[in-house]
């Protein structure tokens, strides 16, 4: 089981909201209203790991090992959320989230293969990292640019442990797991030929509320996500290119290949889709 070993790891490295946030540090006068209102739709789009959680329990109802990791990946997830709303709680109180803007976020996914939605998650940790990473650059509020680096490097870590649940399900799929892995690593290494960004809390996930199924069409601004990548924390190509390079290095890794594009990648996918007919 990787749970007891994950948890000791985690456990080592995680941070203390009241000490090590260096919340004295505040400066009103680097804190403009724009960038408080980018903060509390991150806030209530990081909550959005509530029903990403009750999706993977039900859908993991075989795996107890990634059920029971999923208590700490919900547990520094929400803590996220947490995070965020205290810094508003403490120098924007007037915008914290309400709790009818939290649970509007909160609706079921419609079930979904275990593997593709593993992967999904480990692409769109590796995102967030890059996301974050962009915020605290462009934030110019010291306390706020020390929480985005924090919570990029949580997101880091929560990569690395998907990855390990990754490396199990080849060990015990095979070529099962490699398809729905290079799958949907060519659909998140693509983003820069779609018009949405592409991650977890922007796919629509039920066909039943469509088009009203995305975490952020239920914020209360659904247009935040867009103009925050592009007009505020301008998460361009460069940046969208570091994104898919990290994806492609580590997937050569898990799959013993050498995928430099996402080309190569498509054409590692076709050929596991063309290997039983060869046989």
């Amino acid at each position: 089981m990787l749970y007891p070993e994950l948890f000791k790891q985690l456990e080592s490295v995680r941070w203390d909201m009241d000490k090590d946030i260096p919340w004295a540090q505040f400066d009103a006068s680097q804190l403009s209203d724009e960038q408080a209102q980018t903060i509390k739709m991150n806030a209530i789009t990081e909550w959005a790991a509530l029903p990403a959680t009750e999706m993977f329990l039900r859908d993991n109802r075989d795996d107890s090992d990634f059920s029971a990791f999923m208590s700490i990946w919900f547990f520094e997830e929400q803590k996220h959320s947490l995070v965020l709303m205290e810094y508003l709680r403490r120098f924007r109180p007037d915008l914290v989230p309400s709790e009818q803007e939290l649970h509007d976020i909160r609706f079921e996914f419609d079930p979904a293969p275990a593997l593709e939605t593993l992967m999904l998650h480990f692409c769109g940790e590796i995102r967030l990292n890059h996301w974050y990473r962009r915020a605290s650059e462009w934030h110019s509020e010291p306390v706020i640019k020390h929480i985005y680096t924090t919570l990029s490097q949580d997101e880091a870590r929560h990569g690395g442990a998907y990855l390990r649940y990754m490396k199990r399900a080849i060990g015990k799929f095979g070529n099962e797991a490699r398809a729905a892995f290079a799958k949907v690593g060519v659909l998140m290494a693509s983003a820069r030929r779609t018009a949405q960004a592409l991650h977890p809390t922007n796919l629509h996930v039920n066909k039943a509320l469509f088009p009203n199924d995305t975490i952020q069409s239920r914020l209360p601004n659904p247009e935040w996500l867009e103009h925050w990548l592009d007009q505020q924390i301008n998460f361009d190509a460069v940046w969208e290119s570091k994104v898919v390079d990290r994806i492609l290095h580590n997937l050569s890794l898990l799959m013993d290949g050498r995928f430099k594009t996402v080309q190569e990648l498509n054409r590692f996918r076709k050929s596991l889709g063309a290997a039983p007919a060869a046989a």
